[in-house]
């Protein structure tokens, strides 16, 4: 699909990748602060939500594969519980190059949808508790607003709880 198709479907990776599922979804665009602190909470105070609600995408490292975590952004990622969620043993951040350069997005918009390679996913738990949650549409200022469960189907992720307060 060139920039043309994309531009029309929605913009973003992620936009056509829902586009292309049939699910329903909304877009909430925000100015972006280059300063603010997080990116999370900065588009939960953006939107107005619940910091529950807005789910951050991470990429780590279990025993040297990459794996996309997706937790609330008034949480951080439980390492040892994601590695066990995936039948690992360890766990670390990956390097924020190599996740930018693997899943085609930069930090901060960093989208677990439309990725540029599937990567095993993994949902915390939590997020089943809302009707719908935002995550990154795939650029900073810009989230997707869905449901936990469409969330899951289109990354093909399994949920445990992965984040920890």
């Amino acid at each position: 699909m060139g920039r043309k198709q994309r531009a029309a479907a929605g913009g973003t990776p992620a936009t056509v990748a829902a586009t292309r599922a049939g699910i329903p979804f909304r877009v909430h665009a925000y100015a972006h602060d280059p300063a603010a602190a997080s990116y999370g909470e900065e588009a939960a105070e953006a939107l107005g939500s619940d910091p529950r609600r807005v789910l951050k995408t991470l990429v780590a490292e279990v025993d040297g594969a990459l794996t996309v975590a997706v937790v609330p952004v008034s949480a951080s990622l439980g390492l040892k519980a994601l590695a066990a969620a995936v039948g690992g043993k360890r766990a670390a951040m990956a390097d924020p190059a190599t996740a930018e350069r693997t899943t085609g997005y930069v930090r901060g918009g960093i989208s677990p949808l439309g990725q540029r390679k599937r990567l095993p996913t993994v949902v915390d738990s939590s997020a089943a508790g809302h009707e719908t949650v935002f995550v990154s549409a795939g650029r900073r200022g810009l989230e997707i607003e869905l449901s936990p469960a469409d969330l899951v189907t289109l990354t093909g992720a399994r949920t445990a709880p992965i984040a920890k307060d």
